[in-house]
């Protein structure tokens, strides 16, 4: 499925959609770098606006990193992963209370609480508890009072847990993710080529009960890329949490196993920034990954509001980080603008998450929505699905239709095939357009007849 079709209703997810032709979706923009990149970065993007009215609300793109939108790119995959990447392993949120953060995302995702590392395992450092659907895995972590976790760091589950940044993270940005977590090769391997080629370091190497390898550079704002291998690949099917996830983790006895609501696997993590060209120029140099797809306002922008997104992946394009950046200058501020003044800097502002079954996740997520689920941005007008039969008849029967529109699902086609998706509202407090959402896609692999 194209990736533009991936990315839809970005800019504005509470639709007024052309019912006369396919929507094209908008870009997703990246976080900035927590720190300043290496001198020898010197790419950047300068958005430069000559005046309010609309004949002047231009872009000029400055220095050799300049974006040809999604129409002129060409993908191509040189294979140039400087470390094998795997997958996604996991997503961690740092909150201050990770029992019910973890209850919420339980109950409104369908994800069961399957492992533990608290006070009960012995974890006098941070509370932390582990969700999972399909290869979909959640975790959220919070610290114990410094008065019991003195003196009790080597009883803390993840080696890099800080307390006190947990808690500065949590009174900056609110909840939200500290870690995108991948399985590579070797984690060891991984960070000494990341390091090498410009990555700052977070956490060095190191080889958890002597089985699970695990490191941590900096990402962008407050956000690591977590590294995690496994010695023995064949503990990665092991029933025991301790061996499949992480060392020190237990399984959960009150886990509810039945809970499923058909979600099955993270498809991409965005991440908005400032500046775009040293973000993209910082992962790609130590990651080695390659450019997937790149949107420009043209492509996903409107007259009033506009963004600048680049989507990195691994070799195996199984792994996809697209970063934005706004794009100033326009009638109404950049979403990606309000996020970063919201966040207070860089940082994740959604996940994508893929269903096996659209229809029976949605159902079963808003018979939760006011009863501590997730609320979903507004349906399209019933215009949009009454051109859906033109759009998308050959592809979705009469009754899919109809519960598209019964749910408020978003359909969008390319020459790749047929895409569903919807948006929930942010999941946080603050008052912020996307502070944090989820993005329930589902794809009909079926390519587009002409």
């Amino acid at each position: 499925m194209s990736i533009l079709c991936r990315y839809n209703l970005l800019l504005n997810p509470a639709p007024v959609i052309s019912t006369s032709s396919n929507h094209i979706p908008p870009r997703v923009t990246l976080p900035q770098l927590p720190h300043p990149l290496p001198s020898t970065t010197t790419r950047s993007i300068t958005a430069q606006s000559n005046s309010n009215t609309m004949g002047n609300q231009t872009e000029q793109l400055q220095s050799a990193f300049k974006l040809v939108g999604f129409k002129n790119f060409v993908r191509t995959n040189p294979k140039s992963d400087r470390f094998q990447v795997n997958r996604f392993h996991h997503i961690e949120f740092w909150c201050t209370d990770a029992t019910n953060a973890a209850s919420r995302f339980s109950w409104g995702l369908g994800m069961p609480i399957v492992a533990k590392s608290d006070l009960s395992t012995g974890n006098q450092v941070h509370a932390s508890y582990l969700l999972r659907s399909g290869d979909l895995s959640f975790l959220f972590s919070a610290p114990y009072a410094p008065s019991i976790s003195a003196g009790a760091a080597s009883t803390a589950a993840i080696p890099t847990f800080d307390a006190a940044a947990c808690v500065s993270f949590a009174a900056k940005h609110g909840l939200g993710v500290r870690a995108i977590a991948l399985e590579v090769a070797d984690a060891e391997a991984a960070f000494r080529a990341s390091v090498a080629n410009g990555a700052e370091p977070a956490s060095p190497p190191s080889l958890l009960d002597g089985r699970t390898g695990f490191a941590e550079v900096r990402l962008y704002g407050d956000v690591v890329l977590r590294y995690v291998s496994y010695k023995d690949a064949s503990q990665v099917s092991d029933s025991n949490p301790s061996r499949w996830f992480l060392p020190g983790f237990e399984a959960s006895a009150e886990a509810f196993l039945e809970l499923d609501y058909g979600i099955r696997r993270l498809d991409h993590a965005v991440g908005n920034v400032p500046e775009l060209a040293p973000a993209v120029e910082y992962l790609k140099n130590f990651t080695g990954f390659h450019e997937f797809a790149e949107f420009t306002a043209e492509d996903v922008g409107t007259s009033e509001s506009g963004l600048n997104s680049v989507v990195l992946a691994n070799n195996s394009e199984t792994v996809l980080l697209p970063m934005n950046e706004p794009v100033y200058g326009t009638k109404r501020r950049s979403q990606i603008e309000t996020y970063l003044e919201h966040n207070e800097g860089a940082g994740v502002q959604h996940l994508a998450l893929v269903s096996n079954d659209i229809f029976t996740t949605l159902r079963e997520m808003r018979k939760r929505s006011f009863v501590g689920g997730f609320e979903f941005m507004p349906s399209p007008p019933p215009t949009y699905y009454a051109n859906l039969h033109k759009r998308a008849g050959d592809v979705l029967t009469v009754d899919q239709i109809k519960q598209c529109e019964e749910l408020g699902i978003l359909v969008d086609r390319d020459d790749q095939g047929t895409l569903l998706q919807i948006f929930t509202k942010p999941v946080g407090d603050r008052f912020v357009i996307f502070s944090f959402f989820f993005f329930i896609l589902f794809s009909f692999f079926v390519p587009t007849l002409h």
